[in-house]
């Protein structure tokens, strides 16, 4: 992979970080071209008081690519904007292919659900106390039960009834709330998402924990209800969007928990979701919340 620097004017960031995205850049970055030298510029202010600036007077735009073609591609085109006028290509790094998620991911350690159950990464041992266990290998899929999110979605199925349920769980990541519901009762779970590396994680999960017979992965056609549960520990632009879909999915009395979603977007999801469900708040944990409901008719 190679990043590409390019200084840029305070009035250009936005607009060269967009146009470097649409050229297939992986990712943007931004910091201070004056950073670590007598022209830094602070963009926080005292407590209590505005921060003196938006943004610097002169930004480091970094833009991440594939490979060098991509690269030329996209330095060809930009040449020609008007969103690259005023702006100078600094240089170009050779970033070393590294599996980023998967370095991140090895400082996971144990956790804690309830005091029985717990989630333990295949590189660890089992805690002695605990008596029911996901071992797991989030490869390069996210799920790892530290987010907040993931550990509300937890800490609800400890406390649900599952005994013969059919459940979903919409944008699985590594499978974990779906390998979850198996474990604490449900008789079948399918487990979909739009990432094949997510598949790849959540079908070998399952396998380590022996729920492979009750529990299929795949792609979001694929999955086929009704759905006594349908868990979704995405996002709340996703979630608004999928607002018919997920409903769709339940059985009249199921239950519907969505995650991923921030105390301030509350009534996003309750506007969005008001035709198909009345949503409640039933958790809150560092700034996220738990939203559900239960089906009580077969939306329209």
């Amino acid at each position: 992979m190679i990043e590409l620097h390019i200084l840029a004017p305070q009035d250009q960031v936005e607009s060269l970080s967009d146009v470097l995205l649409e050229l297939s850049a992986l990712s943007v970055s931004v910091e201070d071209a004056d950073a670590h030298t007598e022209h830094e510029q602070a963009l926080f202010g005292e407590p209590g008081m505005p921060p003196p600036a938006s943004s610097w007077v002169r930004s480091k735009v970094m833009a991440l690519f594939d490979d060098e073609g991509v690269l030329k591609e996209a330095k060809d085109c930009l040449l020609g904007l008007e969103a690259f006028e005023s702006c100078q290509i600094l240089t170009e790094i050779e970033v070393p292919a590294e599996d980023w998620v998967r370095i991140t991911q090895a400082q996971f350690q144990p956790v804690a659900i309830t005091e029985d159950f717990w989630i333990v990464p295949s590189w660890h041992e089992v805690p002695s106390y605990a008596k029911k266990v996901i071992r797991l290998d989030p490869g390069l899929a996210f799920g790892t039960g530290t987010h907040p999110t993931t550990r509300m979605c937890l800490a609800w199925s400890t406390q649900h009834d599952f005994d013969a349920e059919r459940v979903m769980d919409y944008g699985c990541g590594s499978g974990i709330l779906a390998i979850s519901a198996v474990l604490h009762g449900a008789k079948h779970a399918d487990a979909v998402d739009i990432d094949p590396s997510a598949v790849q994680a959540a079908q070998q999960n399952a396998r380590d924990n022996q729920v492979d017979d009750q529990m299929q992965v795949g792609l979001p056609n694929t999955s086929k209800g009704p759905y006594d549960t349908v868990f979704a520990n995405i996002l709340a632009t996703p979630l608004k969007v999928l607002a018919p879909l997920l409903c769709g999915l339940l059985k009249p009395g199921g239950h519907l928990v969505l995650a991923g979603i921030l105390e301030r977007q509350e009534m996003e999801l309750k506007e969005a979701y008001a035709p198909y469900c009345h949503l409640e708040v039933s958790n809150v944990c560092e700034g996220w919340i738990l939203m559900t409901s239960r089906i009580t008719s077969s939306p329209a």
